[in-house]
């Protein structure tokens, strides 16, 4: 029987955003169009079973550009890339295709124009995350990482009038501006990018998190540990009054002792996980007590992003349609939206 005094508090807007949405169709239209293998450099999306399903279905993940076989298809991650990975794909004929969120091209954009203007740009992001190596390689010269508050001090620039500010797409909001403060403390001309670089998605999952973080004992975030934009949403979760909370591929990775003397459990999950997977985790909580599921909405979506014209150029041809739907062989093994 359900527990009436126990509930969960469901996140809305969670899961897949548009820059996920739109890598995954790509890979899944790549492998219609040109059939197996598709190579993918780095995992697509920082997702344990989207890239577990499209391995299935013959794409190919390789880590450096030379793995791919001489004159075959690579698709470039979500995350983005240097223009020198660009190079050494024109080097190896390969057919590419670049499946970079748009939000990401914007910040890379920015960093050219910059760079330009012969600024120094104050990169804050994690050292080594697939987003910032892409980023920096667009103006290596120009940029230095900043990751973090603590290590503002460490920065050192040629002009304090000439600097300006970037990051990482999938950050804490709150830490990049606690970083900015204290980056502004010792650069007073401190420039703001155009317009914001942290994703309309990072921002709304980590509201929603936070008008349900003081009413939860519990917050599981289903996430893979390599997501960055899933890892902040636990520690929003505890910094904004959550008792506990965890990361959690799968429903089986719930350790039921979590469970001991909670109440209220908040669901959310990272904007690279199918909404099956946080299906099962409401199974498994409705199995201990915790059917009575409402919802705790911060923001509405709806914004799409078009295929890669690469895609949709050979889709046009083929007759074939680019709509933005998982196909069905896919949504079968999980990846709903």
């Amino acid at each position: 029987m359900a527990d009436s005094s126990k509930r969960v508090l469901l996140a809305a807007p969670r899961g897949y955003c548009a820059g996920v949405d739109r890598a995954v169709v790509t890979v899944e239209k790549a492998l219609d169009l040109y059939g197996p293998p598709v190579y993918v450099r780095k995992q697509i999306v920082h997702n344990k079973h989207v890239v577990t399903t499209l391995e299935k279905r013959g794409a190919i993940f390789v880590d450096e550009t030379d793995e791919v076989p001489e004159g075959a298809t690579v698709v470039f991650s979500a995350h983005g890339v240097a223009p020198v990975v660009h190079e050494e794909a024109k080097a190896l004929s390969l057919r590419t295709i670049d499946a970079t969120c748009p939000l990401v091209t914007k910040v890379h954009r920015e960093a050219v124009r910059f760079a330009d203007s012969d600024y120094d740009i104050l990169l804050i992001g994690h050292e080594g995350h697939e987003e910032v190596v892409g980023t920096a390689g667009e103006a290596p010269e120009h940029i230095q990482l900043v990751d973090g508050p603590d290590d503002v001090a460490n920065v050192t620039v040629r002009d304090p009038d000439k600097v300006v500010w970037l990051s990482q797409t999938t950050l804490s909001v709150d830490e990049t501006m606690e970083t900015v403060r204290r980056l502004r403390e010792r650069f007073p001309s401190l420039q703001d990018p155009p317009s914001d670089d942290i994703c309309y998605a990072t921002q709304n999952r980590q509201l929603a998190v936070k008008q349900m973080a003081a009413d939860c004992d519990l917050m599981i975030v289903v996430g893979s540990r390599n997501s960055s934009n899933s890892v902040r949403l636990v520690e929003v979760a505890l910094e904004h009054g959550t008792r506990a909370g965890y990361l959690v591929d799968y429903a089986e990775e719930i350790d039921e002792s979590w469970l001991e003397g909670v109440r209220t459990v908040g669901v959310t999950s990272g904007a690279s996980v199918p909404e099956l997977l946080v299906r099962g985790v409401l199974d498994y909580l409705a199995g201990h007590g915790f059917e009575d599921v409402q919802a705790v909405t911060a923001a509405e979506e709806s914004l799409i992003f078009s295929l890669p014209n690469e895609i949709r150029r050979e889709l046009k041809a083929a007759g074939m349609s680019d709509k933005m739907r998982h196909d069905a062989s896919f949504a079968d093994a999980g990846s709903l939206h």
